[in-house]
């Protein structure tokens, strides 16, 4: 959903080449009209729209579609943006300017995660391997050892493969709900977990930062897994 028409009608034509069925609307109130007509698994939302506002849109949207996926087109460098669309309901973000496989690299993560899915007590990505349920982590076979907070930060991670995290999110889902503030406690748990299961600390391949918002945890070894790489904050 986006108001520039030339935008629009290129992002439908690409879409529909990569396989999705799309169906337009130029604005939030014509984006309500047109959900309220017909269902949808995806929703892709600009912030900048006439009428109300993206984050407006994206909240009335959630409540119509709780099971649907939500991508919010963000503005480049704008860190505020992007936890203000995670906290009206979507699912992820793309930054303008972006490039089309990027797109659908993140349309179809968050496809993924909104398929219904049985809880696995094994959990896989790269060289890593986790039984849940013996709390065991092993990388091509090696056990890591992980302390139980330390393991289940990773766990949480490893189940929300592709989504970005905020800080608060995991301290609160990991920690507790008294949690949310404690940025620097976060960051030394993550700074521990990579110095154990990344090859190069300084480069991640698993856990990777979002700047200012929180981490994305990244499967290397998924084609269509995020290719983005950040540095740490």
């Amino acid at each position: 959903m986006d108001d520039e028409t030339s935008l629009r009608r290129a992002l439908r034509t690409s879409l529909v080449a990569c396989g999705f069925l799309v169906e337009e609307a130029r604005s939030g109130e014509d984006a309500l009209d047109v959900i309220k007509q017909h269902g949808f698994d995806l929703v892709l939302l600009d912030i900048n729209m006439p009428g109300i506002s993206g984050f407006d849109a994206c909240q009335r949207i959630r409540r119509l579609l709780p099971r649907a996926g939500i991508v919010m087109v963000t503005v480049k460098n704008s860190e505020e943006d992007k936890v203000r669309a995670l906290d009206a309901g979507a699912d992820d973000f793309v930054t303008k300017p972006f490039r089309l496989r990027e797109l659908t690299a993140r349309l179809r993560a968050v496809l993924r995660r909104i398929e219904p899915q049985e809880k696995t007590d094994r959990l896989h990505a790269g060289d890593l391997e986790m039984d849940c349920r013996r709390r065991i982590l092993a990388r091509n076979g090696e056990e890591i050892r992980l302390s139980p907070k330390e393991f289940d930060l990773l766990e949480f991670m490893m189940r929300h493969v592709d989504a970005p995290l905020t800080h608060v999110t995991l301290l609160q889902k990991v920690w507790g709900p008294e949690y949310g503030n404690e940025l620097a406690y976060l960051r030394a748990y993550v700074r521990l977990l990579r110095k154990k299961i990344e090859k190069d600390p300084s480069a991640p391949e698993y856990i990777l930062t979002e700047p200012w918002l929180g981490y994305r945890f990244r499967n290397p070894s998924d084609p269509d897994s995020l290719i983005i790489r950040r540095e740490d904050a």
